[in-house]
């Protein structure tokens, strides 16, 4: 086999193998770059009922990107330096998203271009906000009338009065009078019915009854004196 032979097979087996070496390195650069296909989102509701949409960053190659997220030209959320893993790194952006609503998000590399877009469609059903738990002022009791004040176990004592003796039927109770030594007694038995002088109906009788028996003594002593000068003759 001549030199010149010789020296093409050499040159060939050498493009041939530069060939796979830049094709498998080829292969390799495209496993390891950050593509649009490795992120992912989806719209769900938190636990008070708030909107959420979620972003998944899958990027082996870890390279920082910044995430935004865009209802048509309104940006709804933006988060920067974003570093991916192979198992997934979620991205969370608090949205009050809308149902059956198109949203999307775009990564764009931190020291680089632009990555790609990707779509997100919201569910049929809206989140429902739970409102929070109410608490209950505290309630004042109303004041308590004296009539509803409470009563206590200590009895009250009533001191007993004794009931007044009702006077005997036909009789007048007066009050009692010092004896003055003067006044004379009251007919027993009967009600008296002495005027403010002391008198009573019955004391014209008694001096008609003694100016008789004053007149009858002294007729009999009259009488009495002129028989005894008689019987002496």
């Amino acid at each position: 086999m001549s030199t010149n032979r010789r020296t093409a097979i050499a040159v060939r087996s050498i493009g041939v193998a530069s060939a796979a070496a830049a094709l498998a390195l080829g292969v390799a650069g495209s496993a390891f770059a950050c593509s649009i296909s490795e992120f992912s989102g989806s719209a769900s509701c938190d636990d008070a009922g708030h909107g959420v949409i979620t972003v998944v960053d899958k990027d082996g190659s870890r390279t920082p990107v910044t995430i935004t997220v865009k209802q048509g030209d309104t940006q709804v959320g933006q988060q920067e330096n974003v570093i991916g893993s192979a198992g997934g790194v979620d991205v969370d952006f608090t949205v009050d998203w809308q149902p059956n609503t198109t949203y999307t998000v775009t990564v764009v590399k931190t020291h680089g271009g632009k990555v790609g877009d990707t779509k997100i469609t919201t569910p049929a059903t809206a989140c429902v906000t739970t409102p929070p738990p109410t608490t209950a002022p505290p309630t004042t009791p109303p004041p308590t009338s004296p009539s509803e004040s409470p009563t206590t176990d200590t009895p009250t004592t009533t001191p007993a009065t004794e009931s007044p003796t009702p006077a005997p039927s036909g009789t007048t109770t007066a009050p009692v009078v010092a004896d003055t030594g003067n006044a004379p007694s009251p007919a027993a038995g009967g009600t008296t019915n002495l005027a403010e002088t002391g008198g009573s109906s019955s004391t014209p009788i008694i001096a008609g009854v003694a100016a008789a028996l004053v007149v009858i003594g002294g007729g009999s002593v009259f009488a009495l004196r002129r028989r005894r000068p008689a019987a002496r003759h």
